[in-house]
């Protein structure tokens, strides 16, 4: 059975999951898996070469992952799972449809400046605990958390792929920085924010301020630190083109 009060909230994964239930809870939507398909052939078109379409084979994969297996379900019972999902999003998924597809296809309107504010802005948005009890009790917010948190990622690392490399560092520090405070802001909270998993996080021998914690330092190192992993990759990069300038 599920924990007592999951029935209160209806999120689009379902309700939450127990442990011995986990591995029965596919996603099998048939709206989700055709537009899933469909997203992949046309993707697939737009795609130029073996290594973009090895990095769509890669996201295609992680797509399925967060919204077709049952860790769409554990979403629903752990903000921790949550958290690592909107993480996917918009520091995995984000970039490997970025640079698997030509820079012409997504030349989005938009300076890095604008993309860096709204990604921030949108994730601290869908992370403040009322517009998160809301998205898990709409299959309509639902959708628009999933698709705004990934679209502003997209626009991000767009914008930053086209930036000169000075302009991608500062930008992905920026939101190194923004990421973490987040996540250090969850994870010394003294008390448990999020309504939905104040019922669900038990079965899973966590109280809801753990889950929460947990959520916060994956907030605040992981997913701060692909940021900085990336900052640092663009930095070792320019010193490299900038040794080879040098006269001999």
């Amino acid at each position: 059975m599920n924990p007592a009060g999951a029935q209160l909230w209806f999120p689009y994964c379902g309700a939450a999951p127990v442990p011995a239930d986990l591995m029965g809870r596919w996603n099998l939507d048939p709206m989700l898996l055709a537009v899933l398909a469909l997203a992949g052939w046309w993707l697939w078109r737009q795609a130029q070469g073996a290594g973009q379409r090895r990095l769509l084979v890669a996201a295609g994969s992680l797509a399925l992952f967060l919204f077709v297996s049952p860790f769409c379900a554990l979403s629903s019972a752990l903000f921790a799972a949550r958290v690592t999902h909107h993480v996917l999003l918009a520091a995995v998924l984000a970039p490997l449809l970025v640079f698997a597809l030509p820079e012409e296809r997504i030349r989005w309107p938009g300076s890095l400046a604008l993309w860096t504010g709204l990604q921030a802005v949108t994730f601290w948005l869908w992370h403040a605990p009322a517009f998160y009890a809301e998205a898990l009790s709409s299959d309509l917010l639902y959708w628009t958390m999933q698709l705004t948190i990934t679209g502003t990622a997209v626009g991000f690392w767009a914008a930053a792929r086209r930036s000169s490399s000075l302009g991608a560092v500062a930008a992905l520090l920026v939101s190194t920085v923004q990421m973490g405070l987040l996540g250090a802001l969850l994870t010394f909270a003294s008390n448990p924010l999020y309504l939905p998993h104040f019922l669900t996080t038990e079965p899973w021998g966590l109280a809801p301020l753990e889950d929460q914690q947990m959520a916060g330092l994956i907030m605040w190192a992981p997913s701060a630190g692909l940021y900085l992993a990336a900052a640092l990759a663009i930095t070792r990069r320019w010193l490299a083109e900038q040794d080879r300038e040098l006269p001999a």
